[in-house]
């Protein structure tokens, strides 16, 4: 069972947080923090109890955006313990995943929190404490990725992604109606998605070859212009590019 701690300095978003962490069967315990320094005194209690000890806590859910010590100066304060709790940020705002997963953040998930999607971070918590047995997931439809934003999830053809852009431990999907933030390495995406047309031009950049409209040579440089955007071709991938595209139906 997780202990765990919830830390927003809005009372509505605490107490909503606070009632959906209770309602899980695999958290023994929640308690509720106002701002990030309560809940970083709070933490030091549980530092100071040890792992087994009657104030110890699992898992922090955290909020970024508060007063003074937001929950990313929290985060980064805990990456200082040698046993810190882990983490799961829950938040309105999509721009800080990525610095999120650079803190080594269990889950990122966004307000208005849905039941189903806090259940996945709990989870994962619980997985990585050796709390639960991992549950194997599953991948959907192939022709089809799910996206969350706004705590709704939609689900993104694969065929009108033109291109990939890595942004640390998530992948940014664009497509010509926008751009969608999934928790998904690049090399996860180039593996996955090879046999559907998409190839690696750069360390950061996989695109879809039935969207490249023009492959440009300028002084020694190489680019694709793919779904409006132009986009430079490392040296070690143009050559494999330059061929599949000549071999394009």
């Amino acid at each position: 069972m997780l202990r765990a701690l919830a830390v927003d300095d809005e009372r509505p978003s605490l107490a909503e947080l606070l009632y959906l962490l209770n309602a899980d069967p695999r958290i023994g315990s929640v308690e509720g923090a106002g701002d990030a320094t309560e809940a970083l005194r709070r933490i030091n209690r549980a530092l100071q109890s040890g792992p087994g000890g009657p104030e110890a806590i699992d898992v922090v859910f955290l909020d970024i955006h508060m007063p003074g010590l937001d929950g990313l100066d929290l985060a980064r304060l805990l990456t200082g313990f040698a046993k810190p709790p882990l983490v799961v940020f829950v938040t309105a705002h999509e721009d800080f995943a990525v610095q999120a997963f650079d803190l080594k953040a269990v889950d990122y998930v966004l307000k208005p929190v849905r039941k189903e999607r806090l259940a996945e971070a709990v989870r994962r918590a619980a997985e990585l404490t050796g709390a639960a047995p991992r549950i194997p997931v599953h991948e959907p439809d192939p022709d089809h990725i799910p996206v969350e934003l706004g705590g709704v999830t939609r689900f993104v053809a694969v065929d009108d992604i033109t291109h990939v852009e890595a942004q640390g431990d998530y992948a940014r999907l664009h497509t010509d109606r926008g751009s969608h933030l999934v928790r998904i390495p690049l090399s996860t995406l180039e593996e996955r998605w090879r046999s559907r047309g998409f190839v690696r031009i750069h360390r950061r950049h996989l695109v879809a070859l039935r969207h490249v409209g023009e492959l440009r040579l300028d002084a020694g440089t190489v680019s694709v212009l793919v779904g409006g955007e132009e986009l430079q071709v490392s040296r070690r991938h143009a050559r494999e590019l330059r061929d599949l595209l000549m071999r394009r139906p």
